[in-house]
């Protein structure tokens, strides 16, 4: 399976400058060949190749006076923006015939040299390297320091430097990993996780962890900080300042959000054989009045690393679906008594006369249901290949 590995990268300022360049160059050259394409689309004619509006846009443009400076980054670079364009074309015409999966893909749009996010992608054909003492060696912009965390499992074949809204640089590397040997001892212990706002996590073991509930925690801030942006002049260089202000407090929100997932999600893989989680509607619950507080909690993101992280160390993650009721039944004797309000947290069970807290229930009836998926999936034979024999 492939991963992606990001560091925060030290560019010097001539190098930052070069960056710039190149985020630049790239820019240019991704709005030139969408405006040819729609340009074809609105006089009926056929879209140009890739290969036709290399030759126009990045070949003989860098021989023109106004285009001249496309020769001052690497060409790989300006190739890889491209590629980007023909991806993002295929997203959107496999979105409109219905053959990709999730939400709509809309049609390609201009790039602005204030968008939040600028990037540029190297391919192992720009000749990039790690220097023996750590540096990441980029064509045309030179060694640049990397904050290594962690080692690179596997050799990448590119690397895309990132600044974010935070004017932060990030490098990002795709690897290789191979599941087969970072596998975990196996355990005879599975888990059952109930979602929620009040306590992010409650577990069929009955422990329980409290939602952090960053956003909430830093909206004072936040407020404070938007409020400050609001009064400065459009395109004032304290603007700008205040700008990236707001957007490091954002990141620092985020950042600590991604890293309790992370903790989290690597506690319930290594302690745990299997793990049952519900698969909730976000989506729905983020257009009720609890919205905030759904995108707060980040269920998607955690969920989303429980099942790679299931995948690389050998684990199982059991998604149940959100119709199951898991919070309507009793999980001493399995009776079913119909929905309850949410302000009702402890309950009695008619038949049974047990105690059931709402949550440690809910997390119980998921893990037995996921048994449950688990055993039914394993009792199934495989469908045999086209080359089986039949008799």
């Amino acid at each position: 399976m492939q991963l992606r590995y990001a560091f925060r990268i030290e560019p010097g300022p001539g190098q930052r400058i070069a960056l710039g360049r190149a985020f630049g160059c790239a820019r240019v050259v991704f709005n030139d060949c969408l405006r040819a394409r729609k340009r074809a689309h609105e006089q009926g004619a056929p879209y140009p190749t890739s290969a036709e509006l290399s030759k126009r846009y990045i070949t003989e443009a860098k021989k023109t006076p106004e285009r001249s400076w496309l020769g001052e980054v690497s060409s790989v670079v300006l190739q890889q923006s491209l590629r980007d364009l023909d991806t993002a074309y295929r997203n959107f015409f496999a979105s409109i015939k219905g053959t990709r999966k999730g939400p709509k893909i809309a049609e390609p749009r201009f790039k602005s040299k204030r968008d939040s996010r600028q990037c540029v992608r190297f391919t192992a054909n720009a000749k990039w390297s790690i220097t023996p003492d750590g540096k990441l060696n980029l064509p045309k912009i030179g060694p640049v320091r990397v904050r290594w965390s962690r080692a690179l499992p596997s050799v990448p074949s590119t690397v895309t430097v990132i600044k974010d809204a935070a004017d932060r640089y990030w490098a990002s590397f795709v690897v290789e990993t191979y599941p087969a040997g970072e596998a975990l001892p196996a355990l005879d212990r599975d888990q059952g996780i109930d979602l929620g706002l009040t306590h992010f996590a409650v577990m069929a073991d009955g422990s329980r962890v409290r939602s952090p509930r960053f956003l909430r925690r830093a909206e004072k801030k936040l407020k404070r900080e938007q409020r400050s942006l609001s009064r400065k002049k459009k395109g004032s260089k304290n603007r700008g300042k205040q700008r990236v202000k707001v957007a490091r407090a954002h990141a620092k929100v985020a950042d600590a959000r991604r890293d309790f997932h992370h903790k989290l999600s690597t506690k319930l893989i290594r302690e745990n054989q299997a793990v049952s989680v519900e698969s909730l509607s976000v989506k729905g619950l983020a257009r009720t009045r609890l919205a905030k507080s759904v995108h707060d909690a980040g269920w998607s993101s955690f969920v989303t690393m429980l099942e790679y992280k299931a995948s690389r160390y050998g684990r199982t993650l059991t998604k149940v679906d959100r119709a199951f009721p898991s919070s309507q039944v009793c999980s001493s004797c399995g009776h079913r008594d119909g929905p309850k309000p949410l302000d009702i947290r402890t309950w009695i069970c008619p038949r049974c006369g047990a105690r059931q807290d709402r949550d440690h229930n809910a997390g119980t009836n998921i893990r037995d249901e996921g048994r449950r998926i688990r055993a039914a999936h394993q009792a199934v034979p495989p469908t045999p290949g086209p080359g089986a024999s039949r008799r």
